[in-house]
């Protein structure tokens, strides 16, 4: 899938990119710039992207571009999310972004070696292709995405392996969150190290 992109990540598959109002987790309700990579083995049967699981759907583009787009609106963070965007290398994408005053995050559900230089990691992990362990210390968030009862425990399961200081998310799949949020309420009242993260911009009507 990755074999016709340069190894040094200057060019990269990228299948959209925009800039909105962060819908989840820790940086929820500030302004960002998403860019959207191709390419992802994890293959959630719920994944609200499908169409970005095979790069080669999506235009090789210049990771100078990328940042040149970037740096055109007034909030100067960017998310970077598939896709697994870590199938890349993202050292040069960063790096350019955090020269030029642009906040790095990422979205990556672990599967892959990390590269890049981030100030916020939201480690969202899977359980078709589980985290590699190497990459659970370095989350700044760890978002669950509960699909139904059992991925409780395969969020405790993961929250033991983070820092200390990672916060720590539950949010309910969408197509099932009028069965699934009224759970998740009661675990983070009976589990307060937890939080609530819903889809807001879907409530808000924006990318």
């Amino acid at each position: 899938m990755a074999h016709q992109i340069p190894p040094d990540g200057t060019l990269l598959p990228l299948m959209e990119e925009f800039y909105t109002i962060q819908g989840e987790g820790f940086h929820s309700g500030k302004a960002a710039y998403f860019i959207r990579l191709g390419g992802c083995d994890v293959g959630c049967h719920w994944c609200d992207v499908k169409e970005s699981w095979d790069a080669e759907l999506h235009p090789l583009t210049s990771a100078d571009q990328i940042v040149q787009n970037a740096e055109k609106f007034p909030g100067k963070a960017v998310v970077v999310t598939g896709g697994e965007p870590l199938i890349y290398n993202l050292d040069y994408l960063t790096a350019e972004l955090q020269k030029r005053g642009i906040k790095t995050f990422i979205e990556t559900s672990g599967a892959y070696p990390l590269s890049g230089s981030w100030d916020w990691i939201c480690l969202s992990p899977k359980k078709f292709k589980s985290p590699r362990p190497d990459i659970l210390p370095f989350a700044g968030e760890l978002k669950v995405i509960v699909f139904n009862k059992s991925d409780f425990l395969w969020a405790e399961e993961h929250a033991a392996h983070v820092s200390d200081t990672c916060k720590l998310y539950l949010q309910p799949e969408w197509s099932k969150s009028a069965e699934i949020t009224p759970l998740i309420i009661d675990y983070v009242m009976q589990n307060p190290k937890w939080e609530v993260s819903l889809q807001t911009h879907k409530y808000l009507n924006i990318p």
